[in-house]
């Protein structure tokens, strides 16, 4: 979670961890932290409340609709994260930097795929549905009679709408 306030930013921290100490002890060397409050620790996890100045990149972000993937990385004066926004909302965000002299290096940019025109609706729903029930869990929870009498068909019509769906989703990934 992360949340402007007067003094900065404030994040809640979790940290999976058999050494807390060792992590709270980090939050005291950070000269970048200007005040931290640890909420909970137990023997796996410590969870800390952190207030650090506001990253000259946090308006840039807001105003060009990037939104930052947590966690966010903080060292030797360098915040690291990813963002998730369009090619566009990118291209601003890297203008907007440049014209207020914020040095920034981008690492990688990947591209999600939006599946919902992949499959049939048929096909989404038999698929879905035989997830759901366990027809590709090993072993399965589900079998393909199952799944055909859910939707009133023969086996041989629901092993093709299954068979079809699968096709397409496997040639997606594949390319």
């Amino acid at each position: 979670m992360s949340q402007p306030t007067d003094d900065g930013v404030l994040e809640i921290v979790e940290v999976m961890t058999p050494d807390g100490d060792a992590v709270i002890r980090q939050f005291d060397d950070a000269p970048e932290v200007r005040s931290y409050e640890v909420l909970y620790s137990d023997k796996g996890m410590v969870l800390i409340q952190v207030v650090f100045p506001m990253p000259s990149t946090y308006e840039t972000r807001r105003a060009t609709g990037n939104l930052p993937r947590f966690p966010l990385i903080i060292r030797d004066g360098w915040l690291t994260g990813e963002l998730i926004g369009s090619q566009e909302q990118l291209s601003e965000f890297t203008t907007e930097l440049a014209a207020t002299d914020v040095p920034y290096e981008i690492v990688s940019v990947t591209q999600s795929y939006d599946a919902s025109g992949l499959l049939t609706e048929r096909q989404r729903e038999l698929i879905t549905e035989a997830v759901e029930r366990g027809y590709y869990d090993s072993p399965r929870s589900c079998t393909l009679v199952e799944l055909a009498d859910k939707f009133g068909i023969n086996q041989s019509a629901a092993s093709g709408v299954l068979h079809r769906g699968e096709g397409r989703i496997i040639k997606e990934f594949i390319s």
